[in-house]
């Protein structure tokens, strides 16, 4: 399993001109670009599967603004992961009251591939029956 000090190994340089986007995901907002690494609550996958990031609330390039319905933002698993270990402690003073508890979040990690205008792809209509073939399938049902 990845460790989630993968991210700190990216020294990415955005370009002024670079399509970019606002992406929620787990509750929270990420700004993103073609090359990116980011960590995100835990999305269903595995390591090398593509996805793509449905809520976009911004998007552009440079100084302009895009449409947003018209932006897809795809992304590449890299590793499910776990965040740093948090440690819970509660105590009540005069009680003899103590608690400790410890929490690793489960992350995703991953690369953004593109970001850009969503590709129509063409949809396959299911096949029509044709006159010449209803009345042989009509006459099969009717000898059973």
């Amino acid at each position: 399993m990845a460790s989630f000090s993968a991210l700190s190994d990216t020294s990415t340089v955005r370009e002024l001109k670079a399509m970019f986007a606002v992406v929620r995901t787990g509750g929270k907002q990420y700004r993103v670009a073609a090359g990116d690494k980011i960590a995100v609550e835990k999305l269903a996958g595995e390591a090398g599967d593509t996805i793509t990031l449905g809520d976009v609330l911004l998007a552009g390039e440079g100084d302009s603004l895009a449409d947003v319905a018209s932006v897809t933002v795809s992304a590449e698993i890299i590793a499910q992961a776990k965040a740093e270990k948090v440690v819970v402690f509660k105590k009540r003073r005069r009680h003899n009251y103590r608690r400790k508890n410890g929490h690793r979040q489960q992350m995703t990690l991953l690369r953004i591939t593109a970001v850009g205008a969503a590709e129509d792809k063409p949809k396959k209509a299911a096949a029509k029956k044709t006159k010449t073939e209803a009345p042989a399938e009509e006459a099969a049902a009717s000898a059973e």
